[in-house]
């Protein structure tokens, strides 16, 4: 028998205009005559509308007349015209261009660097490469090693910087998970040791902080007296 579209569906249709049994739906819908019934009582299914599978290609008139016949004869469901459509698609490989192939080891080399939580896998995965030239990248055991670069695969045209963000999001909530299993604590990067406390402090010279408690004088700026003398004092 093959599998039908919306079993659930096609057995309320079923239900409300043939004179099967329970046994007989429940065998052609892959359902237990139990739920069978519970549609039939109004206790399953209550929301769902009936699918007629004449309508859409899974069962023909000759095949339902038959079994309203003869209550021990078990329809068989045909392949529906749209059963191909609605399968899952399985997703084709990364296609890289030909031009652009050379530019994944920078790529690779730029993920090793700035993004080490993402997974071999994961950058496998986005860049349409394998584990091994990712290793080599690493290893610097590739053939074009010495000239390998890190270089955004955004810029390179590689990924599109929303996949890229969701991915770099992606890899450092999984790590942060773990690092928490584990027990490790992420830093406080605001936080320092008691140690380095003052280390970074600028230091004042006397001179800059004589001036800001206004000590310098005219002679320390000019190097003599001006001999200025303000005509109210004079009087």
């Amino acid at each position: 028998m093959s599998d039908i579209l919306m079993p659930k569906a096609t057995a309320v249709w079923l239900v409300d205009n043939t004179s099967l049994s329970f046994e007989q739906i429940a065998d052609f819908c892959g359902l237990h005559p139990l739920e069978v019934r519970g549609i039939a009582d109004g206790e399953v299914a209550r929301d769902i509308r009936g699918a007629d599978p004449i309508g859409n290609g899974q069962l023909t008139r000759e095949e339902l007349d038959r079994a309203q016949a003869n209550p021990d004869y078990r329809m068989k469901a045909q392949v529906s015209r749209h059963a191909e459509l609605l399968k899952p698609q399985k997703k084709a490989p990364r296609y890289t261009p030909v031009s652009r192939r050379q530019d994944r080891p920078d790529a690779i080399a730029w993920f090793l660097r700035h993004h080490p939580e993402v997974t071999d896998a994961q950058i496998s995965k986005i860049l349409g490469t394998t584990k091994a030239t990712i290793e080599q990248v690493r290893a610097r055991t590739h053939w074009n090693a010495a000239n390998i670069k890190p270089v955004d695969p955004v810029t390179l045209g590689l990924v599109g910087q929303l996949e890229l963000d969701a991915l770099v999001k992606k890899a450092a909530e999984k790590k942060a998970k773990d690092d928490l299993k584990k027990g490790i604590v992420p830093e406080d990067p605001t936080l320092r040791p008691a140690s380095e406390e003052g280390q970074f402090e600028p230091e004042v010279e006397e001179e800059d902080f004589r001036a800001k408690r206004g000590e310098i004088k005219a002679e320390d700026v000019f190097g003599q007296s001006t001999g200025y003398v303000d005509e109210e004092d004079e009087d």
